[in-house]
Formats: C-alpha cells, sequence, structure tokens
C-alpha cells in the first residue's frame, strides 16, 4: 500500500516526493504515530484501548493551565500532567486486569470521563476554552521548532526513539513474550506463573505515557493547549494498530504498526494535494480501509468469510 501511495500519488501530483512535504505531512500525524506504538501492546493482550485520544486533551490543557494560571514551570507543568495522565492509564487497566471489565466498556467510558475532566481543568483557567492557552516559552516551543540538518523535525526523532523502545519491549524482551502469551491464552499465561493481571494493567499505563508524550509535541506543535485537543484521532490510530495487531491479540507487530501509520499519514496528505479531496471527507477513506484490513486479516487468520456470508444470507431468506 505504501508503494502504491507513492505510485499514485507521485504520477498525479509531483510535489508530493519532496522531502520537505513529505517531512510535514508526517509532522501533522506524528501523534497518531506516537500512540498507536503503544496500543499495539494493548491489542496484543486481546484489549482495546479508545479512550487514549481524550489523554492527549487531558495533557495539553493540564499542561496550558498549569503553566499559565498556576504558576508552574512548563516542565513543571508536564510532570503534573504526567502524573495526572499516567494515574488515569493505571485506573483503566486496574479495572480491565483485576475486575474483569471488558475494556471496550472501560476504554469507551474512559474516553467520556477524561474528555469531562479536560473540560473541567480547562474551567480552572482565566482563558476561554474555545480560545486555548498559548504563549508558551522557547524551551517548550523548542519541541517543535527546532530541526536536525534543518529538515528533519525533532519530534520525528523522538518517534523514531519511541519505534525502538516500543519494538524492544514487544519483540526482545521476557516482557514482550508475556504480553503475546497472555493475548494467545491468559489462563495458559497464569498457569505458567505469568502475573497476567500486572501485565495488562502495564500496557494501558504505558499507553497513556504515549498519550502524554504525544500531547506536548502536539501542543508544542500547535502553539495552543486546549482540552479536545486530539480528539479526532481514535479512528486513525485502531486503523493504524490493526495494519499490524491481530485484534482478537496474541499476535503484533511494532514494524507493521509503524508502516500503517506512514500509510495514513500520506493518504490523508496525498489525496487533497493529488486530488483536491476537501479534509472534511478524509474519514471516509480511512475507514473504508479499516474495513478493508479487517476482513484482509479475518481472511489472513483462516476466517472463510464466503461460508459466513452465505450463511447469514441463507438465515435471513
Amino acid at each position: 500500500l505504501l508503494v502504491l501511495e507513492f505510485v499514485i500519488f507521485g504520477a498525479a501530483n509531483g510535489k508530493f516526493l519532496r522531502p520537505a512535504l513529505l517531512f510535514t505531512s508526517i509532522n501533522d500525524n506524528l501523534p497518531v504515530f506516537m500512540i498507536s506504538l503503544f496500543v499495539t501492546l494493548v491489542m496484543v493482550t486481546g484489549g482495546i484501548d479508545i479512550q487514549v485520544a481524550s489523554l492527549v486533551g487531558l495533557t495539553s490543557i493540564t499542561i496550558g493551565v498549569g503553566w499559565q494560571d498556576f504558576g508552574l514551570p512548563i516542565w513543571g507543568a508536564v510532570g503534573v500532567a504526567f502524573v495526572l495522565v499516567v494515574a488515569c492509564g493505571a485506573l483503566s487497566g486496574f479495572l480491565i486486569a483485576y475486575c474483569r471489565v471488558q475494556a471496550m466498556v472501560v476504554t469507551l467510558g474512559g474516553s467520556f470521563l477524561y474528555s469531562g475532566l479536560a473540560l473541567l481543568i480547562s474551567t480552572l483557567s482565566k482563558t476561554e476554552s474555545y480560545q486555548g492557552i498559548g504563549g508558551f516559552p522557547e524551551d517548550f516551543k523548542f519541541v517543535s521548532n527546532f530541526q536536525l540538518f534543518g529538515v528533519i523535525p525533532f519530534q520525528l526523532l523522538i518517534y523514531i526513539l519511541m519505534l525502538v523502545i516500543a519494538f524492544i519491549l514487544l519483540h526482545k524482551t521476557k516482557y514482550g513474550r508475556r504480553i503475546t502469551l497472555v493475548g494467545v491464552n491468559q489462563s495458559a499465561a497464569e498457569f505458567s506463573g505469568i502475573n497476567s493481571r500486572a501485565v495488562i494493567m502495564s500496557t494501558y499505563m504505558l499507553s497513556a505515557v504515549s498519550a502524554v508524550i504525544a500531547g506536548v509535541v502536539l501542543t508544542a506543535y500547535l502553539g495552543t493547549a486546549k482540552s479536545d485537543l486530539g480528539a479526532d484521532l481514535t479512528m486513525d490510530i485502531i486503523t493504524v494498530v490493526l495494519g499490524g495487531t491481530l485484534s482478537t491479540g496474541g499476535k503484533g507487530s511494532i514494524v507493521g504498526t509503524a508502516l500503517a501509520s506512514f500509510v495514513i499519514a500520506f493518504l490523508r496528505f496525498g489525496l487533497p494535494l493529488c486530488f483536491k479531496v476537501s479534509p472534511q471527507y478524509l474519514d471516509i477513506p480511512v475507514g473504508v480501509l479499516l474495513v478493508v484490513v479487517i476482513v484482509a486479516r479475518s481472511a489472513a487468520s483462516g476466517t472463510n468469510i464466503g461460508t459466513f456470508l452465505k450463511s447469514l444470507l441463507s438465515s435471513s431468506s
């Protein structure tokens, strides 16, 4: 798909192949890139995390209010946001792992809860919530302004570091093998002496950590802190993760997730540039891609889709 995008978009408009524009398209989608790496760990365990986008907004507004209205140093405000958001991830992980509540239910409720909490925190500011909090100091804006060799954004370097860490965690450590085994068969993992509940809870905490980093990067990049920042990232994150991970858990690839991230980023960049597709309609091709990925993975895992559809039609008739 990635190669196909370069061929089609490059042939339609040569500007698509310009490195500066490609880096810009990556920059615009880096929060999705970052979060999807660690949501992959969640989904390998057989869970799902649809609350993570709301944690980006919670991070952003906590930083803004802490710095502007409570007089904290900017990186002190980032520290407060980190503790708060990771605690939110730990709460959801605890309910899923130790209370056996379905991950879909917990994280759906969490998305509303943490979005509401972000909105509540915004009321503590003297700035109206719709305006956003800006004017951040230079040492914070450095995150978005610095470019290595004048071309490579600093945010991309952060992403590469996160990519390496996620890859090592999942594919090169005992922790990663435990995550995979829990996703394959949680009961078997527990009989093997693995504390499956702690493993599951930890993945939601790591997902929250990635949301904090993405929230910091996005706030610095846009130069404003808002409670609803990142609210529209959920579908892209899930689509990206399913590009490298089975929805049923037990198997996942950080490299697959990373490649799927670039597919989504270049799709959102190439369609408006090359085919004049309005940005407000870009969710349609992403949604189609999500369905295609799920169907393709079902077919690859041995599910007989044709038989399923035939039985469905016969039962309806």
